[in-house]
């Protein structure tokens, strides 16, 4: 099927793209992108898109997509509907399922059940270590045959620097980026980020230096090792100066955070709102000033969404008893928007956070609207406001602290290899 994505406001951080253009597609890939496209036959489904934005696919390198062993929590199928309500053409799927996913029958499994049950894109990550116990490499090899794009123990850090350096060894030879969850496990068994919040609310305190030491300890063995190193939901001050810092002598350096860092602080935790517990924990409000100056001067290279969908008995029990995590997919773009009417971001770079440096990180051919290109592509209105009302989540996951807002910013049409999958412009 051709469709033509007529009259909207084509923003494509990669090809430095920002004004009125016409998008044609046909079947899977993007045939034409003009300013004027008229010869289109009677066949060609015709999306009007004027004051709007157009925009390439987003690409969410951090989500946790359940599936196999927890699909009380979530589905691939529950999970790829809500970020194609959020706008994301593709996910990268953590490796802390049941079982982990660190070994080729797992990956295999997570390929195929996404490809018969998908919405969007979705790419497995695997586990760094076997069972995320950091023992032993998982089959780094054969998961990187099945299609793995990344690995990880995401949900912990690699605790010997000695197997991290011989992961970072190994990835390397497969082009394979690492992503680092820093935490410290002796320094980490609180609920909350420790400072006045913790002090008020009475919940034993997390501190930044849990996460900042690991920061410091994994870019130093990815230095010795000279490969490339991708660090995870930054959320400090002290993380992000450590990678500035880093980065002027060593490029192979990237790192991601995720909206809840950049738009809420600890006090959410003040009213023991279980939705608000998440690792690492929100912050003070200097980490997030830190955060979005990390964003704005391009220290910190990508918003993630780490979707962390849970059960309603995970969340509705004691605060230091409830499940760590935020479901995302269907927030993230709209709370990432804010930036951009802070002023904190333009479009572009907003969007390039989203798109192309993903695209980048992962070695992918999408994140761009150009001839050829998969056909991925949103379109959105970054005015309109609406309430965000978790019993309308596609996830399962309605564990959100956003629920009663009201947001600026949605995405309204998503298209992932020309399929239409999300369209509210009719």
């Amino acid at each position: 099927m051709k469709v033509l994505i007529r009259g909207g406001h084509l923003v494509d951080p990669k090809n430095d793209i920002d004004g009125r253009y016409d998008v044609l597609i046909d079947g899977p890939v993007i045939k034409e992108v003009s300013r004027n496209i008229r010869k289109v036959d009677g066949s060609t489904k015709v999306i009007d898109a004027s004051k709007r934005i157009v925009a390439p696919g987003l690409i969410d390198v951090h989500s946790h997509l359940r599936e196999p062993g927890f699909e009380y929590k979530e589905t691939i199928r529950t999970g790829t509907m809500a970020a194609a309500r959020g706008g994301f053409a593709t996910v990268v799927c953590m490796a802390n399922t049941n079982p982990v996913n660190d070994s080729r029958s797992v990956t295999e499994f997570i390929i195929d059940k996404a490809r018969a049950e998908g919405i969007c894109r979705v790419l497995p990550c695997g586990a760094v270590t076997k069972g995320l116990k950091s023992e032993e490499l998982s089959e780094i090899g054969e998961m990187f045959e099945a299609g793995i794009v990344a690995i990880s123990d995401d949900g912990r850090s690699v605790r010997s620097a000695g197997l991290l350096r011989k992961a970072l060894e190994y990835a390397k030879l497969f082009k394979l980026p690492v992503i680092s969850h820093c935490e410290d496990d002796a320094l980490s068994g609180g609920y909350v980020h420790e400072g006045l919040a913790s002090l008020l609310n009475g919940l034993e305190g997390i501190p930044a230096i849990a996460e900042e030491l690991i920061v410091g300890r994994d870019i130093a063995v990815a230095r010795y090792v000279d490969a490339p190193l991708h660090l995870t939901h930054i959320s400090t001050a002290g993380s992000v100066e450590i990678i500035e810092r880093a980065k002027r002598a060593f490029k192979k350096i990237t790192c991601d955070t995720c909206p809840h860092y950049f738009t809420l602080t600890d006090e959410s935790t003040l009213t023991y709102d279980t939705n608000a517990k998440v690792n690492p924990p929100l912050r003070s409000k200097e980490d997030v000033k830190a955060i979005k100056e990390g964003l704005r001067k391009g220290t910190i290279d990508i918003i993630a969404t780490d979707h962390a969908p849970h059960e309603s008995t995970s969340k509705d029990v004691e605060f230091d008893l409830a499940t760590f995590g935020i479901s995302g997919f269907e927030t993230a773009f709209a709370l990432s928007l804010g930036l951009f009417h802070e002023g904190v971001l333009d479009m572009k770079n907003l969007l390039a956070k989203m798109t192309a440096n993903p695209a980048r990180l992962l070695g992918l051919t999408s994140g761009v609207i150009t001839e050829g290109a998969p056909a991925d592509i949103i379109v959105f209105d970054p005015d309109m406001e609406w309430p965000v009302d978790r019993n309308s989540f596609a996830s399962k996951g309605k564990n959100t602290p956003f629920h009663g807002m009201t947001l600026r910013g949605r995405n309204l049409f998503t298209m992932v290899d020309g399929k239409i999958v999300y369209n509210e412009l009719g």
